[in-house]
């Protein structure tokens, strides 16, 4: 069993960057794939960034280039460093491990 905690969602301005960690508890963490999904109001949840147990990255194509996914099996965490922030990123952002594990949520907020 593997339970996800997300922190470090907010406002900010377009532009900008926020950077949001998941923690894991579980001691399956280091061989399982890790990413992060978004639902903005009133459309489905999407994939934006996923990180495999060997590194193997996926990211969504509104997003290459401005955020960075990463794993620190060690400490059990998965990151999401979000930059050049743009409106559209508002959502709520999902700490997601295979094959259906969900933290909480976090608000991401982009103001224009």
């Amino acid at each position: 069993q593997v339970q996800l905690v997300e922190s470090g969602g907010g406002l900010v301005q377009a532009g900008g960057s926020l950077r949001l960690s998941c923690a894991a508890s579980g001691s399956i963490f280091s061989r399982i794939t890790m990413g992060w999904f978004r639902q903005a109001p009133g459309k489905r949840r999407e994939p934006v960034a996923t990180i495999s147990p060997t590194g193997g990255i996926k990211y969504a194509d509104s997003v290459k280039g401005r955020f960075t996914v990463s794993r620190d099996d060690a400490k059990d965490t998965v990151t999401l460093q979000m930059n050049s922030l743009k409106p559209e990123d508002t959502a709520v952002y999902y700490c997601w491990g295979t094959p259906a594990y969900w933290g909480q949520g976090t608000q991401v907020t982009v103001s224009s």
